[in-house]
């Protein structure tokens, strides 16, 4: 039984005190330019999505909810496959801009779902420059100031109440496996995954390397460990710009990592603003460990190497 007063939070089923599961939910878009690294606030996120971005690189967005994190960035703009994903926990989207169409199109076609927080339009609030990195790569902020902002712009500070997912507890030490490797080869590097049975978690490499966080000297883990296959196409709606698109509504291949095993099954998003939930060969929605989710969203043409 939870002690007096706790709960389990919504987005990753992570027991905690009621105040801090009823947050609202903050998704930060964030840097992963080489420059940017290492990234801040990553240990904290609920969820962590990585998918490709322009340029070849590629960009994460991090979802808090009960975790705090004294800094978060690099902060950067956002593309409309974020603002989806964002759009499945009416989330703050926090950012410093965004390509035209996310600006002009699809943040205010989403206003129902999202509390936009743009760095460049009226939500500088939450945001600050460090001198110790160059521009664009030194944007800013903190749960803290993201919250303050929150209210300074008259904006709900507790949780929407909308659906979840299935969360369910560790299994027995003697179920899990002994380890597992996993590595996934963005265009800008290896992201790696490394099972430790001890704690039922996979410590999370980059570039071969244990991910340290700089705003609380942590190793970065995951409890679940989710590769999305889903298609990347360009779109030529902005002139002069060659903007890849990420299509993750639908449904597709995934791979779902849990205690050291692997489950090949199916991820499916029924619309822009639906909840994405993951299913096994059988059909049935996969219950996920409670902690930390790392989603990885590749097109097929991305290696995966499991050993």
């Amino acid at each position: 039984p939870l002690p007096a007063g706790w709960v389990y939070a919504p987005l990753d089923g992570v027991a905690t005190t009621a105040a801090l599961a009823g947050r609202l939910p903050m998704a930060i878009m964030v840097d992963d330019n080489k420059v940017a690294r290492p990234q801040s606030g990553i240990s904290s996120a609920s969820i962590v999505y990585q998918a490709p971005a322009d340029g070849g690189e590629d960009r994460y967005m991090f979802v808090f909810q009960e975790g705090t994190a004294s800094a978060i960035g690099p902060v950067r703009s956002a593309r409309p496959y974020y603002v989806y994903w964002a759009d499945e926990y009416k989330a703050l989207l926090g950012h410093f801009g965004g390509d035209s169409q996310t600006r002009h199109f699809v943040i205010p076609a989403n206003a129902k779902y999202i509390y936009n927080m743009d760095a460049l339009s009226g939500g500088g609030c939450a945001y600050h420059r460090i001198t110790t990195r160059p521009s664009p790569h030194n944007a800013y902020t903190s749960s803290g100031a993201l919250i303050t902002c929150l209210s300074a712009r008259k904006y709900p500070t507790t949780y929407q109440n909308l659906p979840t997912r299935l969360f369910r507890p560790d299994s027995n030490p003697v179920n899990r496996a002994t380890a597992q490797t996993i590595s996934i080869a963005y265009r800008t590097g290896l992201v790696g995954y490394q099972f430790q049975p001890g704690t039922d978690s996979y410590l999370r490499l980059v570039g071969g390397q244990p991910e340290i966080d700089p705003a609380n000297n942590m190793q970065v883990y995951a409890r679940n460990v989710i590769v999305m296959y889903q298609a990347l196409t360009t779109d030529y709606s902005e002139p002069g710009h060659n903007r890849p698109v990420v299509h993750n509504v639908g449904s597709g291949k995934a791979l779902i990592f849990q205690e050291g095993r692997e489950i090949v099954g199916t991820w499916k998003k029924k619309n822009n603003t639906s909840l994405t939930r993951f299913y096994d060969s059988s059909g049935n929605e996969i219950s996920l460990l409670r902690g930390e989710i790392f989603i990885q969203s590749i097109p097929p043409t991305y290696g995966v190497t499991v050993k």
